[in-house]
């Protein structure tokens, strides 16, 4: 691999937190603020098997005989994504690594290409908290633009802001039994993840129950300290 097609002033960014943190919509705003890109592992498969990349038809082959995709396909698969020339500006990376032996497999990609873990962000909320944020959110059909009932409702009732659709969706998922589930997998699995990079000094906390725009300011001071 040609580490050198890789700026190795790209800040690479880790956002942590449970299911509901708000790290989607977090990671956008800094998208928008800075030009980051956001990579989610379910976004890169799908990308990478409509590409017919050779992870992709790997990953494609072992989702089509009802596996789970190894560690090893998605790591070829992001090292593919980090070669691309829209993450020059950086990376936020959502919903990799879960867990730390992933996070030692980044690290070693990332040190091949001459870049490192610039912050591991923890979204802090409260377990209790979560059935009221969960329950209530709903994304745009169209555009993916999520919102909430209470903390992002759409300023004309069933109308994107974004784009003017009118298709809203809600997770089947999003209910108080599933919510508790995936809260004790997140703090059994990825949540050791807070560990590991408080041991490399990468590690930042910041308290995401309040509103979406403090939050952003928040997470704005973290972000301003590996992009300066």
């Amino acid at each position: 691999m040609d580490g050198s097609k890789v700026p190795q002033a790209a800040p690479v960014l880790i956002l942590l937190g449970p299911p509901g943190a708000g790290k989607g919509t977090q990671a956008r705003m800094l998208e928008d603020r800075h030009g980051f890109v956001q990579l989610s592992t379910g976004d890169l498969l799908r990308a990478a098997v409509a590409a017919g990349t050779p992870a992709g038809l790997r990953a494609k082959a072992v989702m089509e005989a009802g596996d789970l995709v190894s560690d090893e396909i998605v790591i070829a698969i992001l090292r593919d994504r980090l070669l691309e020339p829209d993450c020059a500006k950086g990376v936020i990376l959502d919903g990799f690594p879960r867990t730390t032996v992933q996070a030692e497999a980044l690290d070693r990609l990332l040190a091949a290409t001459g870049q490192r873990i610039d912050a591991a962000i923890s979204l802090d909320v409260e377990d209790d908290a979560m059935v009221q944020r969960i329950s209530g959110r709903f994304t745009c059909g169209g555009c993916g633009e999520g919102y909430h009932d209470s903390f992002k409702p759409t300023t004309r009732p069933g109308v994107c802001d974004q784009c003017g659709g009118s298709e809203m969706k809600r997770r089947a998922d999003d209910n108080a039994e599933t919510v508790a589930q995936r809260l004790a997998a997140y703090h059994a699995q990825t949540a050791p993840l807070i560990d590991y990079y408080a041991a490399k000094g990468a590690l930042s906390r910041v308290p995401a129950m309040g509103a979406i725009e403090q939050i952003a300011t928040n997470l704005e001071e973290v972000v301003s300290h590996v992009t300066t």
